[in-house]
């Protein structure tokens, strides 16, 4: 068994210690129940969607390295309650290069930093270009892919391949603004504002359509065909113009649901990861049948590849090779 668990929690833009305050409440509670890993938000140590809005040498400005101040902090916190944490930030790299980064600490001192595959956030941010996948002091391969990341399949099945078989998938999202006609639309966030009185009303937001019901079209399929445990951590609440619509939630490599929250408000859910269920998994046998002389065609390109900003955002359909039209799913 391997105790694992997922936070949401909603973030102060650029507040850094407040944040890090949070992240040090939910460590210590977790260490006091057991927990061995612990998973937070993408960009959980800044904030997010506010960052679109900065200029490239605000982002410079508010960028740590890997070895900075913050993920340093996480570290120590890791070493002294014996309890691997994974956190969003704000890296930057050599040349001064920005990247949607997120550190997993772990208790022996160890730091396995992932940065964001398909970065959309500003154009000075870049884009990762490697799978993250590392051993841990339980017996266990895990993996990193951050928010968008896990919305394209091959990301997910490159990570199973390499030997994952625990996702750490941390997000922003929900009640975004999605030019698809049928994806994610936005929360009213008179709703939120006005949660202590009318709960119903807001959780009856982040269970619906434009957050939990939209988890539900994806999420489980990522950990079933795949044959892993998901860790979902996601930011809730205020994000900028947005809100977020939290739904921590881990996922057995079944793609059931273990536990999951949908309070509308900073929470932890946690759950024993069952091991033993790897090896006979839907999904793990799935990939014995594997047939890879016949997959050479997701390796090449087909002409409607785009950057992933351009992706994300634009409004105009994409001709797709076969003909009909590739719209953003949210």
């Amino acid at each position: 068994m391997l105790r694992c668990a997922s936070v949401q929690f909603e973030h102060r833009p650029d507040d850094k210690e407040y944040n890090l305050s949070r992240v040090r409440a939910y460590v210590r509670e977790a260490a006091a129940d057991g927990v061995q890993l612990v998973a937070f938000p993408e960009m959980c140590l800044l904030g997010y969607w506010h960052l679109r809005r900065q200029s490239a040498e605000r982002l410079a400005e508010l960028a740590e390295p890997a070895t900075g101040p913050s993920v340093e902090a996480v570290r120590r916190l890791a070493a002294e309650y014996g309890v691997a944490v994974g956190v969003g930030f704000l890296e930057r790299g050599a040349a001064g290069r920005l990247f949607n980064s997120y550190a997993v600490c772990m208790p022996d001192g160890a730091v396995h930093v992932h940065r964001k595959l398909h970065a959309f956030e500003h154009e000075a941010i870049s884009s990762g270009d490697g799978y993250t996948v590392f051993d841990t002091p339980w017996g266990v391969r895990m993996g990193i892919l951050i928010c968008w990341d896990n919305n394209l399949v091959e990301n997910v099945r490159a990570t199973a391949l390499l030997g994952a078989s625990v996702l750490v998938a941390p997000h922003q999202t929900g009640g975004t603004a999605s030019r698809s006609p049928h994806g994610m639309k936005p929360i009213p966030q008179r709703l939120w504002h006005d949660r202590l009185r009318n709960r119903e009303a807001i959780e009856a937001e982040l269970r619906g359509p434009n957050g939990r019901g939209w988890l539900m079209r994806w999420l489980p399929a990522r950990a079933h065909d795949n044959g892993l445990f998901v860790l979902f951590s996601n930011g809730v609440g205020v994000d900028d113009d947005e809100i977020r619509t939290g739904n921590a939630m881990i996922l057995d490599p079944y793609g059931r649901i273990l536990t999951e929250t949908w309070a509308a408000g900073d929470a932890m859910v946690t759950a024993d990861l069952d091991l033993d269920l790897l090896p006979l998994s839907t999904g793990r046998r799935w990939i014995q049948g594997r047939r890879p002389e016949l997959y050479g065609v997701l390796t090449h390109r087909t002409g409607t590849e785009r950057d992933p900003r351009t992706a994300r955002f634009s409004a105009d359909p994409v001709p797709s090779p076969g003909g009909g039209e590739v719209r953003d799913g949210g």
